[in-house]
């Protein structure tokens, strides 16, 4: 099979469906007037450890930016929180389209967690969120890369082993394509050559 990039929708589907699994970045804002708003993207790393930057590239709507950036452009502050297979059904619920100014925290059933920097709250229930400012915004055609500087980290104790992150307690959840996603529970190691 041969793929024309031009024939945009074939080349998502191929784009999405070969680069995987990708992390999920389950973003939580707070709009000027003072709405929630938490959202997931799949489009999601990590950028820089120094300064420590994350990004991620929401789609942008029929109507230009979705909630999520908007409130980042205006606030410029955000949190990631970390998608682990318990939270896997209610992440699919805040991917609803819900009407403006209805908090996708409260369709979800989600209690908030106050963050410790930014106005913006975490998602109580996840292990691991990052408070984030916004670094920078680019729009890249039809998305818009985020760039968030982390300010602060949350990290559960239960997800730690000697007072550091175990990445084999973490059972994050990875999209596919389509409805498909994946947890990271199977785990295989290589030694890195020298």
């Amino acid at each position: 099979m041969e793929i024309d990039p031009t024939e945009v929708q074939s080349l998502y589907r191929t784009l999405a469906g070969a680069v995987v699994p990708r992390p999920i970045a389950w973003v939580s804002s707070r709009g000027p007037v003072g709405v929630d708003n938490l959202a997931p993207y799949s489009f999601f790393n990590v950028v820089s450890v120094a300064p420590p930057v994350v990004m991620f590239a929401p789609v942008d709507g029929q109507d230009g930016l979705k909630d999520t950036p908007t409130n980042i452009r205006e606030t410029e502050e955000f949190v990631v929180n970390i998608v682990t297979e318990p939270l896997a059904e209610a992440m699919n619920q805040t991917s609803a389209t819900l009407p403006h100014g209805e908090s996708e925290f409260d369709h979800a059933g989600l209690a908030r967690a106050e963050s410790t920097t930014v106005d913006a709250p975490r998602v109580a229930e996840t292990p691991v969120a990052f408070e984030c400012s916004l670094y920078e915004m680019v729009d890249i055609g039809a998305s818009t890369m985020v760039l968030g500087e982390v300010e602060w980290v949350h990290i559960d104790d239960s997800v730690t082993t000697d007072g550091k992150l175990d990445v084999e307690k973490v059972d994050a959840v990875g999209r596919l394509s389509g409805n498909l996603y994946a947890t990271t529970e199977e785990r295989f190691s290589l030694e890195r050559p020298p």
